[in-house]
């Protein structure tokens, strides 16, 4: 008998069994759980720190990309501004900048004017790299908004986008 997983198996009717006596080998979520966003929204992020692993780069983590990338947009710009940019707390901002420059991604420069400040730059490796994954990452992209339209692709963002910022508002400081 032909397995099916997860839940779109299981709102289709899809038997769920891989047993020779055609017992369920997995069964779905309950709806209580299906109904709950954060539950949903854990699952997305499970399913899509999967997906990046595979499909776009095994050591580089999502958040290390969106450092590159938000680098890559502001040059120069000090790493407490680029925390908030890519919705990071400054201290997790900080590990990750740390790593980033372990591994010669990124350069941190102190103005001469205030030695508090850590400006951020790119180094040539870590341009190499963001090019490759943000190539990568366009392509997951794509693989994740299979089947919706480009306007369906659009409002759906605006609207997980609009989530994000009302969910983020409820722990603001």
């Amino acid at each position: 008998m032909r397995r099916r997983r997860g839940v779109a198996a299981w709102l289709s009717g899809a038997v769920v069994s891989d047993r020779q006596d055609g017992a369920p080998s997995e069964l779905p979520a309950p709806e209580a759980l299906l109904a709950a966003p954060g539950y949903v929204a854990r699952r997305l992020h499970q399913s899509y720190v999967a997906a990046w692993v595979r499909q776009v780069d095994a050591t580089l983590t999502g958040p290390q990309f969106a450092v590159l990338t938000a680098v890559d947009a502001y040059p120069g710009a000090e790493q407490g501004s680029l925390a908030s940019s890519v919705a990071l707390d400054r201290s997790t901002m900080a590990s990750i900048v740390r790593r980033l420059e372990d591994r010669r991604l990124i350069t941190r420069e102190t103005p001469v004017n205030d030695g508090r400040k850590r400006l951020l730059y790119l180094t040539e490796e870590g341009e190499a790299i963001l090019r490759d994954a943000d190539r990568k990452a366009r392509e997951l992209d794509l693989l994740l908004m299979k089947g919706y339209g480009r306007e369906r692709q659009e409002e759906l963002l605006r609207q997980l986008t609009a989530l994000s910022e009302h969910w983020e508002s409820l722990v603001e400081d």
